[in-house]
C-alpha cells in the first residue's frame, strides 16, 4: 500500500485510505510498541477530525489512554511528547500536501520519530497481510483533554528578540502555523493568509512551490519589508523571501543559522545530501564541523543525535534543534532568522547582500523527472558521469553525491514520490550548464 512511507503515513483520504485503516493503525499499535498512553494532534483539514475519531476508537478498544490535543502544529506535538513525556505521540497532518491528503507523523518516546525502517513497516505488514488481530478489551482507554499552548509559547518567547529596525510580513498559508500568530508575530508588519482553514483558499500549503509564494512576493514588495516568511500546512516548514522579493534556498538558511550558533559547544552541524556546497565551506570557516547524511526527518532527527549537533537544516525547510529535542520547527527558525536579520540591518547589511557574500556555487535547483525504472538511470548517469571525469569525493547513502574539483551533483529517488530527483552544482554558470545537459540527456532515455 502506498501510503506507508520513509517518514510517515500518507495519502490521499478516501481514495487510497480511509477511517477503517485509521482504526486499525490505532488498534495494532500498542500491539507493536508496547505503549498504555498516547499524545495526538491535528491540522486543520476537513478529514483530521474523522481521522481521530477512528484513530483513538482503535487506541482505546486497545485499551490505550488518548491525550487530545486538539488543533496543534506538528513541532507543537514534538514538544509535548517530550515535554510531558509520553512514550508515543502522533500528528495527524499530511504537512504541505494539497487538501485532499491527509496522514500520520509518528514519533516515540523523546520525540524520536518512527520511520518506515524503525515500525511503519510492521503497522503495514500488519495491515496488508493480517498479521495482527483487531483487538477489543472490556477495559477500554479513555480520552483525555490535553492542551498545551500556553507551554509551547513561553518555549518558544525565549527565542523572540526585540524588533527594532526591520519589517517582515508573514503567509500563515491558512495553516497551523496562526495558531501563533498574536503571541509570537504580533509585531509583523502585515500578515496574510492567517485564518486556519483547512481548504487552503488562498494556495497549496507549500511554499517550495513558486506559485505558492506569488502572494507573500507581492506583499513583500508591497511594505518593503526586510524578509517575507511563509509557513507549510503544519508549521514543521519555513521558507523566506528577502527584501528583493526573491527567494532564498532553504539549504542557504542553514549558513545564516550558523551565525546564530556560532558560539555554542561542541559546534557540530548537520545537513541534508543536497545541500549546497556553499554552506559547507561558509560553516566550515566560522568553525563548525559538519555533517551529511540523508534527507528526511525520520533521519535527521536520529543523526542529530548521534553526532551531538547544536542544529542542522534540509534543502525542503526543515530546521532541527538540540534544543527543541533534536526535532524541527518552522515557527523557531523564523524567530531566530528574524533575530539574525535584525542584528544584519543594524550592520547595514541586507538579507539578500549578506546571502550572495557566501554564494560561492551556481545552482541547478531540484529538477525532478518521472521516471519508473529509477534505480538503472541513477547507475546509467553514474557510469557515464564516472567514466569521463575524476571522482573526489563519492557519497552513497541517499542516491549519490559525486563530488569534482569544481562541481557535483546529488542524484537520488524520491522517499515520497514517483520521482528521479536531480540537484548540479558549480563554481562557473557555463560548466553548470554544461554538465547539466549531460547528465539530463542520459536520464532521458528512462523517461
Amino acid at each position: 500500500m502506498g501510503v506507508f512511507k520513509s517518514y510517515d503515513i500518507r495519502g490521499i483520504y478516501n481514495k487510497e485510505w480511509n477511517k477503517d485503516i485509521a482504526y486499525k493503525i490505532g488498534n495494532f499499535i500498542p500491539q507493536i510498541f508496547q505503549i498504555d498512553k498516547i499524545l495526538i494532534g491535528r491540522d486543520a483539514r476537513l478529514s483530521s477530525n474523522e481521522i481521530f475519531d477512528a484513530l483513538s476508537n482503535g487506541l482505546t478498544d486497545a485499551s490505550v489512554d488518548v491525550y487530545d490535543s486538539s488543533l496543534t502544529t506538528t513541532p507543537m506535538i514534538y514538544f509535548g511528547t517530550s515535554f510531558f513525556d509520553f512514550p508515543f505521540s502522533i500528528m495527524i497532518t499530511a504537512s504541505h500536501n494539497p487538501k485532499e491528503y491527509n496522514g500520520l507523523k509518528i514519533s516515540g518516546k523523546n520525540s524520536i520519530p518512527i520511520g518506515y525502517e524503525t515500525g511503519i513497516n510492521q503497522i503495514e505488514d500488519a495491515i496488508i497481510n493480517n498479521k495482527l488481530d483487531i483487538i477489543k478489551n472490556s477495559n477500554k482507554g479513555k480520552i483525555y483533554e490535553h492542551k498545551f499552548h500556553d507551554e509551547y509559547s513561553k518555549f518558544l518567547i525565549k527565542y523572540k528578540e526585540k524588533i527594532r529596525s526591520i519589517k517582515y510580513v508573514i503567509d500563515f498559508s491558512n495553516g497551523m502555523a496562526s495558531l501563533f500568530k498574536d503571541s509570537l508575530f504580533y509585531d509583523a508588519k502585515n500578515v496574510i493568509n492567517s485564518t486556519i482553514d483547512g481548504n487552503f483558499p488562498a494556495h497549496e500549503p507549500n511554499p517550495l512551490e513558486k506559485e505558492n509564494r506569488e502572494q507573500i512576493v507581492e506583499l513583500v514588495k508591497e511594505e518593503k519589508a526586510d524578509i517575507g516568511v511563509i509557513f507549510d500546512g503544519d508549521a514543521d516548514r519555513v521558507m523566506f523571501i528577502d527584501e528583493n522579493g526573491d527567494f532564498i534556498s532553504p539549504d542557504l538558511i542553514i549558513a545564516l543559522l550558523g551565525l546564530y550558533f556560532k558560539d555554542r559547544k561542541p559546534f557540530n552541524v548537520l545537513y541534508d545530501i543536497r545541500t549546497s556546497k556553499s554552506v559547507d565551506i561558509y560553516l566550515n570557516s566560522i568553525g563548525a564541523t559538519t555533517f551529511m547524511w540523508k534527507v528526511g526527518h525520520a533521519y535527521a532527527k536520529r543523526k542529530l543525535k548521534e553526532i551531538d549537533g547544536v542544529f542542522g537544516g534540509e534543502l525542503a525547510g526543515h530546521y532541527y534543534y538540540k534544543d527543541f529535542y533534536f526535532c524541527d520547527s518552522g515557527i523557531l527558525t523564523s524567530l531566530l532568522v528574524l533575530n539574525m536579520v535584525e542584528k544584519l540591518k543594524e550592520e547595514k547589511i541586507s538579507i539578500s547582500s549578506w546571502i550572495k557574500s557566501i554564494t560561492k556555487y551556481y545552482n541547478s535547483g531540484e529538477i525532478n523527472f518521472k521516471i519508473n525504472n529509477k534505480n538503472e538511470a541513477i547507475e546509467a548517469v553514474i557510469n557515464k558521469i564516472s567514466s569521463k571525469y575524476k571522482i573526489e569525493k563519492k557519497f552513497d547513502f541517499d542516491g549519490y553525491r559525486v563530488e569534482f574539483d569544481n562541481w557535483w551533483f546529488n542524484i537520488r529517488p524520491s522517499n515520497t514520490e514517483p520521482l528521479l530527483r536531480l540537484i548540479i552544482e558549480a563554481n562557473d554558470e557555463n560548466l553548470l550548464e554544461e554538465r547539466k545537459s549531460e547528465i539530463i540527456d542520459v536520464i532521458n532515455n528512462f523517461t
